[in-house]
């Protein structure tokens, strides 16, 4: 109880939301980092997964991008920056971050577009529909909550992680725990990481009901009787994808 105390005199004491030490500036560079990662990730990759589902080819390479993502430690990925771009701070964290947010989003958009029923593309060729037309009027807003889903497991994997880029001198609720640790603070210490599961989880909270909002009404209403898709729809597995 007495440690709590601590915690709780450390969040209200008035210098620690002043200055570029300050609570509200450490977490806008943790935003502001998570937020262009995983952006630069949905700009790349989404597209990719996205055409490769509507190709029906790729599924190899969704498949194995996955592997590789969830493979190699975070950690590892952002010494491996620091030592090829020889700088610290900014480049390397974006670099570890980008990466970790690919996997999610290729795999999930790859398996939501290529999972559209083939019957609907039918209909669709049957309308007259060019293939680019069926892919935006017909696959995209039916593989849209699993896209979104993909998304959203990027952006809480990057937001959680990005507390990793206090080591190379970056900044963000990280520094509280890496000044803690050299300080062997260990209220500092648990502050910042309170800090982080606590942007994780708003991060969590906020792109789930985005993802509830561009759901299609009869989407969402026909999930509401399937609960075996709600509930493995945040992650598309190997064995989901299916051969390329």
């Amino acid at each position: 109880m007495h440690f709590l105390v601590q915690v709780l005199h450390w969040f209200t004491t008035s210098a620690h939301w002043h200055g570029v030490n300050g609570i509200p500036h450490r977490v806008a560079e943790h935003l502001y980092m998570s937020g262009i990662s995983v952006l630069a990730a949905v700009v790349i990759a989404l597209p990719v997964g996205v055409w490769l589902g509507h190709i029906g080819r790729g599924g190899f390479l969704a498949i194995n991008v996955s592997n590789i993502g969830r493979a190699v430690p975070s950690f590892a990925v952002l010494v491996l920056a620091e030592q090829i771009s020889g700088k610290i701070g900014a480049v390397p964290a974006f670099v570890a971050l980008f990466l970790l947010a690919v996997p999610p989003i290729v795999t999930n958009a790859y398996a939501g577009v290529r999972g559209v029923d083939p019957e609907l593309r039918e209909a669709a060729a049957g309308m007259g529909l060019t293939g680019l037309q069926t892919l935006f009027r017909v696959e995209l807003p039916v593989s849209l909550p699993l896209v979104m889903a993909g998304i959203r497991t990027a952006a809480v994997q990057v937001v959680a992680t990005a507390t990793l880029a206090a080591l190379l001198a970056w900044g963000g609720p990280g520094r509280y725990i890496v000044d803690g640790l050299g300080a062997r603070d260990n209220v500092e210490i648990f502050a910042g990481a309170l800090l982080v599961a606590v942007l994780s989880f708003a991060t969590e909270l906020g792109l789930g009901l985005v993802q509830r909002l561009l759901t299609p009404r009869g989407l969402r209403m026909s999930r509401r009787h399937r609960p075996d898709v709600v509930k493995n729809e945040r992650f598309v597995g190997v064995d989901a994808l299916g051969p390329a």
